[in-house]
């Protein structure tokens, strides 16, 4: 019995993917841009992890509602509290922001004023909450949490760019560049502008787009130095060719990848919904800039690839001609 109709996926297709190269760069060019002007305009809406906050764990006689734990600490005044569970279903964890501190009261006398206060709006009739902990977090956590996520996407951009320059040229690996960045800051932008909050999950999330999208980019680029080496035909037919032979193989891999983290999204709970959002996204942007942006871009201007660029003995014969 098959489980999914297999036959729907393009196989040997012939698609004219570079007559249409101008038209997708242009508009990826304009997605580009608003992704980057809502970053830099509006910014993101930053999660406890990285503005600091209280952190109070509570546990109930029984198993509490989450939902309403949350609803119950909006009604308090606790806009934007995170809650989720932990240990047994009556322990859960509750994040809210920086909460302002009376004149002359001392960081515990008013840490332990919001855990009562939060103990208060969370208990629940017949289900009382008892408070296990509570503690602050500093805002210099959180700065020194951002400053870790951006050192290591640099660090695994020096990777992809080391590693692609090593194995294909170094105009492949501009490009792989080039068009991973594309995909996270589209990623980072749609956070941005539509205002969900930004924590340490979305971050994982955007570092694994990094990584979906470097692999897809890569798989079409080890196909088009094939066909450089194998075919006689000119460069833009070559990355058509590239393309159409993976198309397949671009789509399942990322329609599987696109269904298991929409069950994550689905049933994960909402610790784990910003994870599963940036990948879902990540999914179909890093597929569409595989195919419509990264091969483009190997035809223009100083990162147009020749066959020159990819057969050492056609370089040497190159450079013999040009010597006096």
């Amino acid at each position: 019995m098959k489980l999914f109709p297999l036959h729907l996926i393009p196989n040997d297709t012939k698609f004219d993917f570079m007559r249409t190269r101008w038209i997708a760069i242009g508009i990826a060019a304009l997605v580009f841009i608003a992704a980057l002007g809502s970053i830099i305009g509006k910014g993101f809406n930053y999660a406890l992890d990285f503005t600091g906050g209280t952190v109070v764990e509570v546990r109930f006689d029984r198993p509490a509602d989450v939902d309403a734990v949350r609803g119950h600490l909006e009604n308090a005044g606790y806009d934007g509290a995170q809650v989720q569970s932990f240990g047994s279903g009556s322990d859960l964890l509750i994040r809210l922001q920086p909460q302002a501190q009376a004149e002359g009261e001392s960081a515990g006398d008013a840490n332990n004023r919001t855990a009562e206060a939060v103990r208060s709006a969370v208990s629940l009739e017949g289900n009382p909450a008892t408070v296990l902990s509570s503690e602050f977090v500093g805002p210099q956590v959180g700065k020194e949490l951002a400053l870790n996520g951006l050192y290591a996407a640099l660090f695994v951009l020096v990777g992809f760019l080391i590693y692609i320059g090593f194995r294909f040229e170094w105009k492949f690996a501009v490009v792989a560049i080039i068009t991973t960045l594309f995909d996270v800051l589209v990623v980072a932008g749609y956070f941005s502008f539509s205002g969900r909050e930004f924590d340490l999950t979305v971050l994982a999330g955007l570092l694994s787009v990094m990584g979906f999208s470097i692999n897809d980019t890569i798989v079409v680029f080890d196909r088009v130095r094939e066909n450089f080496r194998s075919l006689r035909v000119e460069p833009l037919e070559v990355m058509n060719r590239s393309i159409n032979q993976t198309l397949s193989r671009t789509i399942i891999t990322s329609l599987v990848f696109f269904l298991s983290v929409l069950a994550l999204y689905l049933y994960g709970g909402g610790s784990l919904e910003g994870l599963a959002l940036s990948q879902m996204i990540g999914a179909v942007i890093g597929t569409l800039s595989s195919i419509f942006i990264a091969c483009p871009l190997l035809t223009m201007g100083v990162l147009a690839v020749t066959k020159q660029d990819l057969l050492p003995k056609a370089k040497d014969e190159e450079a013999l001609a040009r010597r006096p």
